[in-house]
């Protein structure tokens, strides 16, 4: 056993969920180390209820049941500052798993010291890399906490050993739940993720029934829908005039995206702990919100910084997706981040079609775009004798190589 051994345990924090899994582990915790569980259920507007998980853990027979709401926190402190950065991990994935397991850790240490718990666990298998997010953050939170892993503990390595299980000690699993899913799924406010079984295969195409955000592209509406986002210092604030709450805002994005086919990928990725992996993601929401923040950037944003901010994200998804929420250099891309948007405010009109976003028009009171500049017409505010000079100090490198090669 890697983990702490029974008898060196007090009390533990189980992050559950309700499901076969977590409910297996739930007995298999109270039967190993003898002591009390409590339980903890985040909604993270997975979208499916989360009461009936206090049901089950009753039953099971624990006293301390924890089930909090964190979905504005979820996208207020982590969704949008993590959008500031246009994060995109291997140029495509919006982090939409990797972002929610910092809050899950951050919400079950603080429930850890507030019942005097001294040791957490979870779900997360040995192969993947919510395991290292979830650990990664409870240590840099409560160094010295316990984590007890029961993927990499225990003998029940198939999905039959766990019906067994459950069977053996009467954890009550929903008849839907009793046959094997042909996929692996994990859902929040910004995504719902598919992978394994079936789509092991990165050939085999992905069937369209597997998909519950949004309708396939083929099948959208045939006129575009037209929506404006406004934006203030590199949040988005309200869609067409409303003023919502960041919870709100993205549920409202993800109706208008996922009605419109928008924010459907199929991509192999390459996991932290180091496999490739398949995996099939909806994000209509958050494919509709980082279009429309680099839109309402590239009118308000400097070049010089706008550069800079794209040279530093690819580094920044990396800290998201491999678990480094905490870390101090993921905080220091943050500030860095930060400063850049004190400008970014204004608003974007975007066209949703058929599985595509396209950002047609933008407009800001605090704007970097001068017509007068720009113009194909005649001008007073602009010399066009000065890019000579220009040119030819920029070119001067250039020249004394090629006398150099003569």
């Amino acid at each position: 056993m890697a983990g702490p051994r029974p008898g060196e345990v007090n009390k533990i924090v189980l992050a559950y969920s309700g499901g076969l899994d977590t409910s297996v582990i739930l007995k298999w915790l109270q039967q190993t180390y003898d002591c009390e569980v409590v339980t903890f259920t985040a909604d993270l507007g997975q979208g499916e209820e989360v009461e009936p998980a206090r049901e089950k853990a009753q039953a099971a027979g624990v006293k301390e049941i924890f089930i909090d709401d964190l979905r504005e926190e979820f996208v207020r402190d982590f969704v949008f500052p993590m959008f500031r950065a246009n994060a995109l991990y291997e140029g495509i994935y919006l982090l939409g798993t990797s972002i929610a397991r910092p809050l899950i850790a951050k919400r079950q240490i603080e429930i850890a010291r507030e019942v005097g718990a001294d040791s957490v666990s979870h779900g997360a298998t040995g192969k993947g890399n919510d395991q290292v997010r979830f650990e990664l953050g409870y240590y840099a939170l409560e160094p010295d906490i316990k984590v007890i892993a029961p993927w990499r503990e225990w003998d029940l390595d198939s999905r039959t050993k766990l019906l067994d299980f459950a069977g053996k000690h009467q954890i009550p699993i929903a008849r839907d739940k009793m046959d094997e899913p042909p996929y692996s799924t994990d859902a929040n406010l910004l995504h719902i993720s598919y992978e394994g079984k079936v789509l092991e295969d990165p050939w085999v195409e992905a069937d369209e029934g597997m998909y519950t955000r949004s309708v396939s592209p083929e099948n959208s509406p045939d006129t575009p829908t037209y929506i404006e986002i406004d934006f203030e210092q590199g949040d988005a604030v309200a869609i067409d005039g409303e003023k919502m709450s960041p919870a709100t805002l993205l549920t409202k994005l993800n109706e208008l995206g996922g009605a419109n086919g928008i924010g459907r990928i199929d991509i192999v990725e390459n996991r932290y702990v180091g496999m490739k992996s398949r995996g099939v993601y909806e994000t209509p929401g958050g494919t509709i919100l980082i279009a429309a923040h680099r839109g309402i950037e590239s009118l308000t944003l400097d070049r010089g910084a706008a550069h800079l901010k794209d040279e530093l994200m690819p580094r920044y998804a990396e800290l998201v997706y491999n678990g480094f929420w905490f870390a101090p250099e993921r905080e220091m891309i943050q500030v860095a981040v930060d400063e850049s948007q004190k400008h970014v405010s204004g608003t974007v009109r975007l066209k949703l079609f058929k599985g595509s976003v396209t950002v047609v028009g933008r407009k800001s009171p605090v704007s970097l775009y001068s017509e007068q500049h720009v113009t194909f017409e005649a001008d007073t505010v602009y010399d066009q004798r000065d890019a000579e000079g220009f040119i030819k100090l920029n070119a001067l490198r250039l020249r004394l190589l090629n006398a150099r090669k003569g």
